[in-house]
């Protein structure tokens, strides 16, 4: 797996190349790829094509079905993917989960009720 170091925080993925050839590390960057709050780019073996979406369902190698679902970027229809198909795995997009955990949100909030601010407990939007 390569990463750009530049473009992601050092618990994600983002940014990161994952090259096919090894199975065990696709399957690894495929299970990441399901958890990961952002769209991947997979380029396909038996076109070339690049498809980058969002992957929101997976199926089990051990009932047999090694596919991967995703919910393309561009407003398409849903495509399902064999994983032996899957030439690269770039972790494209911005990955929308990376800071948000429940501490940090609980650290910005016992700070503003500290500095005497009307802290709210509604989240907040993120449009960076």
């Amino acid at each position: 797996m390569s990463n750009d170091q530049s473009s992601h925080q050092p618990d994600s993925p983002q940014g990161r190349i994952v090259d096919a050839a090894d199975p065990e590390i696709l399957r690894a960057a495929i299970g990441l790829a399901f958890d990961y709050r952002g769209d991947v780019t997979i380029k396909l073996k038996s076109t070339g094509e690049t498809i980058e979406g969002y992957v929101f369902d997976r199926g089990s190698k051990a009932t047999g079905d090694d596919t991967i679902r995703v919910l393309p970027a561009d407003g398409g229809p849903r495509t399902t993917l064999r994983c032996d198909d899957i030439a690269e795995l770039r972790f494209s997009g911005r990955d929308t989960a990376a800071g948000k955990s429940f501490d940090t949100w609980m650290e910005k909030f016992v700070r503003s009720k500290l500095a005497g601010q009307a802290a709210n407990i509604e989240a907040e939007a993120d449009y960076s």
